[in-house]
């Protein structure tokens, strides 16, 4: 028994230790630690105020990542630390080789412009097990590549958008990088005959080639492993895959958006055989494509995005022997009207995404699509389709089908009831068109499914017989945004919701007064809309608190009596509340002011009276205030708000009085301050030519003296009224 106490008790011991050692780190790298904090901020900068002398944990420091068990760093984390203001900063290698298991050293935008000379640079080899470095959107020039090729384990290297020109060598020293970022650099030529052979990743997007783009292209033939190649963005013209491509066999990913091709490129490559994912968004093709018959030889694609480039309605015929895709892109790619060559897409028997947005179809496109069983995502948005769906009986074929967006067409009519047959339907998105849907959603109740649906900007009318079925989904997001009409009640069906987190049925006039179920039965609820909505009765809380509830609109509705005061301890979690155009009465709840995440506070033309209240002074986030309209009296507020953001404050048509003695945390990020039709005397107090930043100034109509100081007139931009215009009516 005494062996093992003893055993315990060592036990105990050394679990305590390594406890203490991965809070604590080690003293010699919280040294370093400290050194290279000042470094960073040198000459003057605050940059990393948790890394403090006295505070021996620094495992927990701001961007310090440590190895539970020996309490070594291994990732330090300090993109974008310093302030761009301090100028340039040089990176001095010694400050970072007493972290012997560093894995990460993250430096991504610093203003560094090199390193200090023998500082450790050529010891940098001892930082073996250094894997990640991102070093990029800093000032490093060419040399920058022989300074990291002693790094042996070395896999990521990001060194985009620095300074690098002209001609760039690959070092043979970086043998184990398998990811490299060059982009934004002014590249023209690589140089990689003994590069990195195990690179797997390039990104070469917005490169400034001054010259042949053939030339910065041809060597990456030498990377037999890549399987992932970004081109994006660059000033790529014509022909620009020259032989060396032919040997990346393995070359599974390729990204030439934004660029100018022609469609011989297509013809190149057909040689990349392995290839999977090919995006040519936005690279002027145009015209026909069959001829490209290297373009038929990958067989194994299984993502292609053809966007935005000027195509025809062969490209169906083009593209049917790539079986194996899986997603096709085709947006604003000019097809049009009715497109008889859609049997190449019926070849596509593994699609499961297909986009045709923004083109000009014709409904019989929908008959064609119905066939395409495998889909799960078909967008149909901006297509210029009409009439009634029901025409495209071979849309509710599509059984598989779990997200379906046909926004912004000139679809009318009814739900067709055919629409029940989509059993796996999650997201459905009609908004924008002209059909008439029910408030009850009726035709949809068998989609046990449905997650969201978006029916906003079409009519929306209550069905004559509300039935007592409760639908078979659970929505987590509903948008019936209306017209104006008039949907009679709210529908029982909503009783049955319990999941719901964005709700809009704004302009949609349902009449009544406001139930307060809809939030107490939904306690995932994050927006609700209920604008214009013609509601009317006292406005009740739910009987317990709405931590989720961030945004609420009940503005342009018919609601009296008070805001109820325990409104802050109900939903304290609001950051916009809309409650204007009402018919509110009675004084501002103190506990408003207790709902510190409140950014955006609209009271206006209500009735509400009495002292404008200092507990919105507590809205530490507040960014606009209006209370314009309404009975206030009394003095303004001495002291408004201790929130740095404020920068919009209406309080006009109101019955305040006595001077101006507010005062703002923060005056220069006022923008507009609208203080006319009230009461107000004295003279225009001198803090006024503080608000540098003031695009919107009215003091008219008070009993105010003096002049705006002409400081603040030289902020005025030319649209606006001069402001010494506005002190009197």
């Amino acid at each position: 028994m005494g062996l093992f106490l003893q055993v315990l008790t060592v036990l105990v011991i050394t679990v305590s230790l390594q406890g203490w050692v991965a809070l604590g780190c080690l003293e010699e790298e919280r040294i370093a630690l400290l050194h290279l904090k000042d470094s960073l901020n040198y000459p003057n900068g605050t940059s990393l105020p948790s890394w403090m002398k006295a505070d021996v944990h620094c495992c927990s420091w701001e961007g310090i990542v440590c190895n539970s068990s020996t309490g070594r760093v291994i990732e330090l984390l300090l993109g974008s630390v310093r302030n761009q203001e301090l100028g340039d900063w040089y990176f001095n290698a010694s400050l970072f080789l007493p972290f012997q298991q560093l894995n990460v050293l993250d430096l991504w935008n610093n203003s560094i412009a090199g390193w200090v000379e023998n500082k450790g640079g050529h010891e940098l080899h001892k930082l073996s097990n250094l894997k990640y470095l991102d070093l990029g959107y800093n000032r490093f020039h060419n040399n920058i590549l022989s300074f990291v090729e002693g790094l042996p384990s070395l896999k990521s290297l990001y060194l985009e958008y620095n300074r690098l020109e002209g001609l760039t060598d690959l070092k043979e020293s970086l043998s184990s990088l398998e990811y490299l970022d060059l982009s934004g650099n002014n590249i023209n030529k690589l140089v990689a005959s003994r590069g990195p052979s195990n690179l797997r990743t390039l990104r070469l997007d917005n490169i400034t080639t001054y010259g042949s783009s053939f030339q910065l292209l041809q060597p990456l033939g030498a990377f037999p492993n890549l399987t992932t190649l970004y081109l994006e963005s660059n000033d790529f013209r014509g022909r620009i895959l020259g032989d060396g491509f032919s040997n990346l066999k393995n070359l599974e990913y390729l990204d030439l958006s934004s660029n100018t091709l022609d469609n011989n490129i297509l013809q190149s490559i057909g040689t990349m055989t392995s290839l999977k994912t090919l995006d040519l968004v936005g690279c002027k093709l145009d015209g026909q494509i069959p001829r490209a018959q290297g373009f038929l030889d990958l067989k194994n694609l299984e993502y292609l995005d053809l966007s935005s480039n000027t195509l025809n309605n062969s490209i169906f015929q083009t593209i049917r022997t790539m079986t194996s895709l899986k997603t096709l892109i085709l947006e604003d790619c000019s097809l049009n009207h009715q497109i008889p060559t859609t049997q190449g897409l019926l070849n596509l028997k593994n699609l499961e995404y297909l986009d045709l947005s923004s083109n000009t179809l014709d409904n019989n496109i929908l008959q064609s699509i119905g066939t395409m069983t495998s889909l799960k995502t078909l967008d149909l948005v901006g297509c210029k389709l009409d009439g009634q769906i029901p025409r495209a009986q071979g849309l509710c074929d599509l059984n598989h089908l779990q997200e379906l967006n046909m926004h912004d067409n000139d679809l009318n009519g009814f739900l067709p009831p055919c629409l029940a047959n989509l059993t796996s339907l999650q997201q459905l998105d009609l908004s924008s068109n002209n059909l008439k849907i029910p408030m009850s959603l009726s035709p949809l109740y068998n989609l046990s499914k449905l997650k969201s649906f978006d029916g906003s900007g079409n009519e929306i009318f209550a069905e004559e017989d509300d039935h007592n079925l409760s639908p078979n989904f659970q929505l987590e997001s509903l948008y019936l945004r209306g017209r104006g009409q008039d949907a009679g009640a709210l529908p029982k069906f909503f009783y049955h919701q319990f999941s719901l987190q964005y709700l809009d049925l704004a302009n949609i006039q349902i009449k009544g007064e406001f139930s307060n179920w809809l939030i107490e039965n939904n306690t995932y609820l994050h927006q609700l809309y209920l604008e214009n909505c013609s509601l009317s009765g006292p406005f009740l809380l739910p009987k317990n608190s709405h931590v989720n509830l961030s945004f609420l609109s009940i503005s342009m509705n018919h609601f009296q009596g008070q805001i109820p005061s325990e409104i802050g301890a109900r939903l304290p979690g609001l950051t916009v509340l809309l409650m204007s155009d009402n018919g509110f009465s009675g004084s501002i709840p103190f506990s408003l002011g207790n709902i510190t995440s409140m950014q955006v506070l609209d009271l206006s033309n209500n009735n509400l009276q009495g002292q404008i209240s200092e507990g919105i002074g507590n809205m530490s986030f507040l960014e606009f205030l209006d209370l314009s309209g309404n009975n206030f009296s009394g003095c303004l507020p001495p002291r408004f708000g201790t929130s740095s953001n404020l920068r919009y404050v209406y309080l006009s048509r109101n019955k305040l009085q006595g001077p101006i003695t507010m005062a703002f945390y923060d005056p220069t990020e006022i923008v507009a301050l609208d203080l006319s039709h009230n009461n107000l005397t004295s003279t225009i107090p001198e803090w006024i030519d503080k608000l540098s930043n003031l695009r919107f100034l009215l003091l008219s109509y008070n009993n105010l003296e003096g002049e705006v100081p002409i400081q603040l007139s030289s902020h005025q931009p030319e649209d606006t009224i001069p402001p010494n215009a506005l002190l009197n009516g």
